[in-house]
């Protein structure tokens, strides 16, 4: 089975095994949003519990 290419792109593995991806909600709209916020934004964080199964299941792992 072939791994989704796209979903390759947007989420890195950790040496632990654990996802990491980039946050959402800082790519348009940002001056309705405060700097305080989209600093928050910024960097990357793990990846929702929820979501795990899915991204896994898409990276063939």
């Amino acid at each position: 089975m072939k791994s989704h290419t796209g979903m390759g792109k947007r989420v890195k593995v950790t040496g632990k095994g654990k996802f990491v991806a980039e946050q959402a909600g800082k790519r348009h709209l940002l001056e309705g949003k405060s700097s305080t916020r989209t600093r928050r934004l910024t960097g990357t964080v793990e990846v929702a519990k929820s979501e795990v199964k899915r991204i896994k299941k898409l990276l063939g792992r």
